[in-house]
C-alpha cells in the first residue's frame, strides 16, 4: 500500500471514531498518523495530524493553527478545510464554517465527507433541502456510509417526506457496523415511528 493510501485510510478512521464518540481509539490513531508523518518527514500530514489531536481534547484554535498550516503545506487537502470547519461549528460560527466546507469542495470535489458535514450543518440550522443534496452527493462519492444515511433520513423527515426517510432509515440500518448499539437503537425507533405514521 503507497504511504499515500495509508494516510488516506488512516484519516478515514480517525473520522469515523470521532464521529461515533470514540475518542480514545481516534487518539491512538491520530498519533500513528503523527508519527508516519515525522517519519517520512511529511510536514502537511504532520500538520493535519497535530491538528487531529488538537481537536479531540478540544481546543479548536490551536486545531485551526495546525489545519492552516496543513492547507499550506498541501492547498487541496480537502479534510483540513472540513476539519477547520467543524471547528467554527463548535466554535459557534456558522458562516464561517460553510465558507469553509465550500473551500473543501473546491479544493476536493471527490471527497464525500465534506458534502457530508455540510450537509449535517445545513440540516441543523433548518436548510433541510439544501441539506438533502449535500447528502445525496456525499453518498455518490461513497454509497456506503451508514451516517449519512441517517442524518438523509433527518432531513427528509423534516421535509416530511416520511417514505424516502424510511428508505434512507433502512439503509442506515442495514450498512451500520456491529457495535454502535445506542445509534443501532436510535435508528430502530426512527423506523418504526415512520412506519407507524405511513401505515396510518
Amino acid at each position: 500500500m503507497s504511504k499515500k493510501n495509508e494516510f488516506a485510510q488512516l484519516r478515514a478512521a480517525i473520522d469515523e471514531a470521532i464521529t461515533f464518540g470514540q475518542l480514545a481509539q481516534a487518539k491512538r490513531l491520530a498519533k500513528k498518523g503523527l508519527h508516519m508523518a515525522e517519519m517520512q518527514e511529511s510536514l502537511a500530514e504532520r500538520e493535519y495530524f497535530m491538528g487531529q489531536l488538537w481537536i479531540i481534547t478540544g481546543d479548536y484554535e490551536k486545531a485551526i493553527e495546525h489545519l492552516d498550516r496543513a492547507v499550506k503545506f498541501n492547498p487541496s487537502d480537502g479534510a483540513a478545510y472540513n476539519d477547520r470547519a467543524l471547528c467554527m461549528v463548535e466554535m459557534g460560527d456558522i458562516e464561517e464554517a460553510l465558507y469553509y466546507f465550500d473551500k473543501g469542495i473546491e479544493v476536493e470535489p471527490d471527497y464525500a465527507t465534506v458534502y457530508h458535514n455540510k450537509g449535517w450543518l445545513l440540516n441543523k440550522i433548518g436548510r433541510h433541502k439544501e441539506a438533502v443534496e449535500c447528502f445525496y452527493r456525499s453518498l455518490s462519492l461513497d454509497p456506503d456510509r451508514a451516517v449519512t444515511y441517517e442524518n438523509l433520513g433527518n432531513a427528509l423527515y423534516h421535509l416530511a417526506d416520511y417514505k424516502a426517510s424510511l428508505e434512507a432509515y433502512k439503509n442506515a440500518l442495514r450498512l451500520l457496523k456491529s457495535g454502535h448499539l445506542h445509534i443501532r437503537k436510535q435508528i430502530v425507533e426512527e423506523i418504526q415511528m415512520l412506519e407507524e405514521k405511513l401505515s396510518r
